[in-house]
């Protein structure tokens, strides 16, 4: 049964937690019906829960924005952002596609029956044995990143009898003014081709003279998280004007075109991303104006949202232990996971909220959330406003959906969380804790096996 929060303590940061978040009359947060503090009992911490109707609306969103626009769109979802088996089979049934960008990112997909005709498979690196794997899954479209990729996949292709769907990834040179990290639409960035001396068009050349390969048309990523709708119109007209000129070269024009991802959500009280709509509003229209303007038939368009679909729907689950003040400078308040579990704010300075999951109160308190790991760098949330924690207290941080998973590691020989999905007051666990017997299940010194 889905718990009624009757005569419950007001909620914070409602914006920022699944829709429908609310606090329970025992002032339990509850994501989807389901009591936050029973489900760490039940799994342990750190935990991250994910609100599957908070998925689906996203995905819904998406969609309806752009079909409403421009009927032609693919919404493919940004596999690097998380990627699990009960997620992806989330995702094809609500007609997505999947973009990604390794062979273990395919695995997983071909494991949930993922549609492989809707798959791009990105990367600015593939081998030969992941371009392999690709043509073997039958995944719909390469997006060509290299010279190199061009030679193998030419062979790759030739040997199975293939003409192989292929996009072009481009470098439009637009800044889209995210973190310096994240940025991968400028000129100097490794992924894509270059427009200035003509690398771009070359690759266009090399693509058309191979018979084994079908260009399907051209694709640019300005980076992630992008929080204005600028960079996309700007980026599109240096696409668009790229696509003239091949036109007037080669008598080409693309079927396909993407602007990538990289849409921003809301991680904290001030942060003031597009909304969906604005962000279709910006694309397609620029998208409309600047083909026509160049005399270019509407190509199909995909665009790539991964944070944007997951972000919110995810929250993390932690449980507090130690403190230490620093007299006069700070307080740290540690908790169960940290580093391991979301790299975020120690590689990217990305900035979180945080609130209790198991009470409120009326003391809140400025105090710096850290991780339990062994670098300086552990940091989750630097003066971070709540109730006052104690030990035991249950920490929930809200928009935990992206990127944290994606990037877990096993430093310190830590185990990597247990993931559970929420539905009408129901939870089902979608991925188990690691465990000891995990991190050494890859060890065989001393077993004769090699």
């Amino acid at each position: 049964m889905i718990l009624e929060p009757v005569s419950a303590p007001p909620l914070t940061y409602a914006d920022i937690l699944p829709p429908g978040a609310a606090r329970s009359p025992e002032d339990h947060l509850l994501i989807a019906g389901c009591d936050t503090v029973e489900l760490a009992r039940s799994y342990g911490t750190p935990l991250y829960v994910y609100d599957e109707n908070c998925l689906r609306k996203a995905c819904g969103e998406f969609k309806t924005a752009f079909a409403k626009r421009y009927p032609e769109t693919d919404i493919v979802y940004a596999g690097k952002a998380y990627m699990g088996v009960a997620l992806l089979r989330l995702l094809a049934e609500q007609g997505l596609g999947l973009d990604v960008v390794s062979g273990g990112e395919l695995a997983i997909a071909m494991a949930a029956g993922f549609p492989a005709e809707r798959i791009f498979f990105h990367g600015n690196n593939k081998s030969r044995g992941e371009l392999e794997e690709a043509l073997t899954a039958g995944v719909g479209h390469i997006v060509i990143d290299n010279f190199l990729e061009i030679r193998l996949l030419e062979e790759i292709a030739l040997a199975r009898s293939l003409r192989q769907p292929a996009l072009i990834r481009i470098s439009p040179g637009v800044d889209p003014h995210t973190h310096v990290k994240t940025t991968t639409g400028i000129t100097d960035t490794k992924f894509g081709f270059t427009l200035e001396g003509g690398q771009a068009l070359e690759a266009v050349r090399q693509v058309l003279a191979t018979p084994s390969i079908e260009l399907a048309g051209f694709h640019f990523h300005l980076g992630s998280p992008v929080f204005s709708t600028t960079p996309y119109t700007e980026a599109i007209g240096v696409a668009a004007k790229f696509a003239g000129e091949v036109k007037d070269q080669y008598g080409f024009e693309g079927s396909r075109f993407s602007p990538g991802g990289g849409f921003a959500i809301r991680y904290t009280e001030e942060d003031e991303p597009p909304t969906i709509d604005e962000y279709a509003e910006s694309i397609t229209a620029a998208l409309r104006a600047d083909w026509a303007g160049r005399g270019l038939a509407l190509p199909r368009l995909s665009v790539e949202p991964g944070r944007a679909i997951v972000g919110r729907a995810g929250v993390a689950l932690y449980t507090v232990g130690a403190e230490k003040q620093v007299t006069g400078l700070r307080r740290y308040v540690s908790v169960d996971g940290g580093m391991t579990d979301n790299i975020r704010p120690a590689l990217y300075d990305s900035r979180y909220v945080a609130l209790l999951a198991n009470r409120t109160g009326q003391n809140e308190q400025v105090v710096t959330i850290a991780g339990k790991f062994c670098e300086s760098g552990d940091i989750l949330i630097r003066d971070a406003s709540i109730d006052d924690p104690v030990a035991g207290d249950v920490l929930a941080v809200p928009a935990s959906g992206a990127y944290g998973l994606a990037m877990a590691s096993n430093y310190n020989s830590a185990t990597r969380p247990a993931v559970v999905f929420v539905r009408d007051g129901e939870a089902r666990l979608v991925r188990r804790r690691e465990t000891y017997d995990d991190l050494l299940s890859l060890e065989v010194a001393g077993t004769g096996e090699v």
